[in-house]
Formats: C-alpha cells, sequence, structure tokens
C-alpha cells in the first residue's frame, strides 16, 4: 500500500492506543494486503519514546530507504508501528528538521511543543499540565514546592499501587517479591531533583561552568534542583512510556503477528525497534500465541531497557530473573542488539533513573560506570548480559560474516552511532545505511 510519506513500497501502518488495541483498519489491510503483494518477508519497525506520529514516519521513511537496493530480489513488505509516546521536543534528532525535532531551549521551562506533546499523551490533564509548566517557569525556592511539583507529576503519569501496569514497566523480577511503583515517586522530590540535576551538569557542562538563571527567576547554587525538576518530569513520561511499550508489544503487536501467521504463514516477520520500541517489539515475542514460528529475526537499536531483559539469572541476584527470561528463543532466527557507547541517554540517565526506580543508595560522585556494571545498564549502552552463548562482534565484522541463526548477538555500533548533543547523545543517530543492512542480515533477507 502507497503512502505519500514514505518512499517504499508496499508500505502499511499499524496503530496501536494506550492499551495495546489496534486501528482494526489499518490491522485489516495490512492482514490482507501481505497476500495480495505476494510479501515474503514482512519488516516491521517500532519507534521510541520521545516521537510523535510525523516523526515517527519520517523515521520509517529514512531507515527504509536504502533497502530496496541492498536486498533488490527480495519481495520485502515494510509495517511501521504508530503508538501513543510522549515527544520532549528539546532533544535534538540527528539530521530531523527543527519542526521535527527542535534545538535544545533555555531549561527548565516547558516549551510549548512539549505541553502540547504532554496534552496529547496524558489527555484530562490540562489542568495538571499548566500548573507543572507554571512551577517551572517560575522556579519557586522553596523545597516544599519542589515536594508539590512532584505530587503533580505523580498525578500526571497515574502512579497506581501494583498490577499489570506496573508489572509491564519491570525489566527484571525477583521471586516472591512484588512489584512497586518506582522509589523516585514516593520519596523526597527535593533529594530526586538534586541528583538529576547533578547528572545533568555531568553531562553538559563537565567543567563546572555555571548556566545563568532565566530572566526574573530566582538564582539558585548550581547545580539548579529545578534543572533536576525537569528531568523528573521526562523521566517520568519516560517511565508510563516504558509502562505502556510493554502493554502495546505483548498486547497489541504480538496479536498482531500472531494473526498474520493465522492468514499468511509463509510470511516470514522481522521485527525493528528503536529505543522503546526496542522493549516494545521484544515483549511482542511474550504476546505471540502458543505455536507461532513466524517471527525469524529480531534487531534492537539502541535499546531503553535492561541489558539483563532476557537473562534466568541476574549476576548480583539468582532470586531474579529478567522479565522476558528465554523470549529470545520464541524467534526462529537470531535477537540481534545494536548498542553504543555514544548514547548519553543510556550510559547515564537510564541508570540513574533506574537505580531511583528500586535502590535507596545514592549516586556518590555521580560513579554512572560502576552502575552500569552491575545492576543498572541498558541493552542500547553494552547489549544483552547474562544470556549464556551470546556473541560478541563490532558492527564492521558482523557486516562481513554470516550471523547465528539463533541465540543473541550483539553488535557494537559504535562507529556509526555516535552524534547528538545533551541529553541524549547518540540515542537516534540510527539513521545508517549499515544499521539496515544489520537488519537485513539478521533475517537471512537477499
Amino acid at each position: 500500500m502507497a503512502n505519500p510519506a514514505v518512499s517504499v513500497t508496499p508500505y502499511w501502518e499499524l496503530t496501536f492506543d494506550a492499551d495495546g488495541d489496534p486501528d482494526a483498519g489499518k490491522r485489516d489491510r495490512l492482514l490482507g494486503g501481505v497476500e495480495q503483494h505476494h510479501v515474503r518477508d514482512l519488516i516491521v519497525f517500532a519507534h521510541g519514546w520521545n516521537s510523535d506520529r510525523s516523526g515517527a514516519t519520517r523515521l520509517y521513511d529514512r531507515f527504509f530507504a536504502p533497502i530496496p537496493q541492498l536486498a533488490p530480489a527480495a519481495k520485502i513488505g515494510y509495517v511501521g508501528v504508530v503508538w501513543p509516546s510522549m515527544r520532549f521536543s528539546d532533544e535534538p534528532i540527528p539530521d530531523f528538521p527543527r519542526a521535527v525535532a527542535a534545538e535544545m531551549p533555555r531549561r527548565p521551562a516547558l516549551d510549548k511543543d512539549t505541553r502540547h506533546a504532554l496534552l496529547e499523551t496524558f489527555p484530562g490533564r490540562a489542568t495538571v499540565i499548566d500548573q507543572i509548566a507554571r512551577m517551572l517557569d517560575q522556579q519557586p525556592r522553596e523545597e516544599s514546592e519542589l515536594e508539590e511539583f512532584g505530587r503533580l507529576v505523580r498525578m500526571l503519569v497515574d502512579i497506581v499501587p501494583p498490577g499489570p501496569q506496573v508489572l509491564f514497566a519491570a525489566d527484571t523480577l525477583a521471586e516472591g517479591v512484588p512489584q512497586s511503583s518506582p522509589d523516585m515517586f514516593s520519596g523526597s522530590t527535593a533529594a530526586v531533583c538534586e541528583e538529576f540535576a547533578q547528572a545533568l551538569t555531568h553531562l553538559e557542562a563537565p567543567d563546572g561552568a555555571p548556566d545563568g538563571a532565566p530572566d526574573g527567576a530566582a538564582s539558585f547554587s548550581l547545580p539548579n534542583p529545578w534543572e533536576g525538576a525537569h528531568e523528573l518530569l521526562r523521566q517520568a513520561t519516560y517511565y508510563a512510556m516504558k509502562r505502556r511499550a510493554g502493554t502495546v508489544g505483548e498486547r497489541g503487536l504480538g496479536r498482531v503477528v500472531g494473526q498474520l501467521a493465522a492468514r499468511a504463514p509463509e510470511v516470514r516477520v522481522h521485527l525493528v525497534g528503536h529505543s522503546f520500541g526496542a522493549r516494545l517489539v521484544s515483549f511482542a515475542l511474550r504476546g505471540l500465541p502458543k505455536g507461532v514460528h513466524t517471527v525469524k529475526s529480531v534487531t534492537l537499536l539502541q535499546g531503553a531497557f535492561s541489558h539483563y531483559a532476557f537473562a534466568s539469572r541476574l549476576p548480583h541476584d539468582t532470586r531474579a530473573g529478567g522479565v522476558l527470561e528465554g523470549q529470545h528463543n520464541r524467534i526462529d532466527g537470531p535477537l540481534v542488539c545494536c548498542y553504543s557507547r555514544h548514547d548519553s541517554a543510556l550510559s547515564t540517565m537510564y541508570p540513574l533513573a533506574s537505580r531511583m526506580a528500586g535502590d535507596a543508595e545514592g549516586v556518590a560522585a555521580l560513579d554512572i560506570g560502576r552502575m552500569l556494571g552491575a545492576k543498572w545498564g541498558a541493552m542500547g549502552h553494552d547489549g544483552v548480559q547474562a544470556v549464556p552463548g551470546t556473541r560478541s562482534l563490532k558492527l564492521a565484522d558482523a557486516l562481513k560474516a554470516t550471523l547465528p541463526t539463533s541465540g543473541c548477538v550483539n553488535i557494537d555500533a559504535a562507529a556509526v552511532v555516535r552524534r547528538g548533543g545533551p541529553p541524549a547523545g547518540a540515542h537516534s543517530d540510527i539513521v545508517h545505511r549499515e544499521l539496515a543492512q544489520v537488519v537485513l542480515a539478521a533475517g537471512r533477507i537477499e
């Protein structure tokens, strides 16, 4: 099916709501279209957190563009998954125009594009969003105001008691230990904001050069806790989108892949995900109906979830395992994880937020390396961990070699995934011909 915004064909858009329910019309056009177009290999790409529909469509167009030339004889169909995720417009995306990803504004004020995105992502919360925006603009000095800010943020993202939605936000599970909401939403907001502010200072001003306060705002000694408050809001939406990605993957995409397998069992499905989209396609494996073997490859690009998600046991806690333990075995092919050390979103802010979600210990001297080496690493920073038999390759070597036909494969993509400013770094620098080649190699598409 042609789409004027996407150059490849046939292309279908598959849209899900926050509960994982698909747009039935678009789903049915996909299910019928693969047979009509005699598709042999179907590449399904899920965008991540910090994407809106226009940004997602542009991403798919640019990522898919080289594939017809790379595999001219293959009968490929393309799917762009669109799910309701939040985009903070102050995170620059390499090569994207200002209309898609604005340049960095002066934080911690909430820019109008981000405010609009919050209104769309959290309907019915307009009053709360207005109060949050006003506090970020005014930066009141009283610590009680930071605590009020924390209350408003919790109200915005609807932190609830343990239940299915909390489970979908967990990447590791301990035996007999119930899941709960992140500690960063139940402790001192002021303390959390100070820690986030320290991390941002570390990322953006490593030489200690101070940033000026907005006109009319109170002056704080560095770090300014309201810088951290802005990041707390970002991380709160991060938590909500992480929870939503799991829901959409298992309850939505996994079921649709199952329906496709029942209708067109000869179609080979290749799942690709960026950031939280990597988490979404991974949870889709858990949602596959029993007996479905049509997923022939999964490629994770800068995956924003725990590097232990597929592990049966954690090195630091043998009672616990990954929430997706063994799910890679549901792929009739490899699970390929591309990662980069240049991804600041995953090397610094992700482990800090993850540690705050379940550990009361402070971040002494911002020892991010220690956290990554122990509990809090992300797939997109150092690849799949604690899964026996995982292969590790540099990108150049992976492009020359024949990839394994099963199991987990880590590919260090830092040679191309390297551009981007703070706070995300190279997190969104994924539109590269080499990464499209990896998708084809993982799926044995020729």
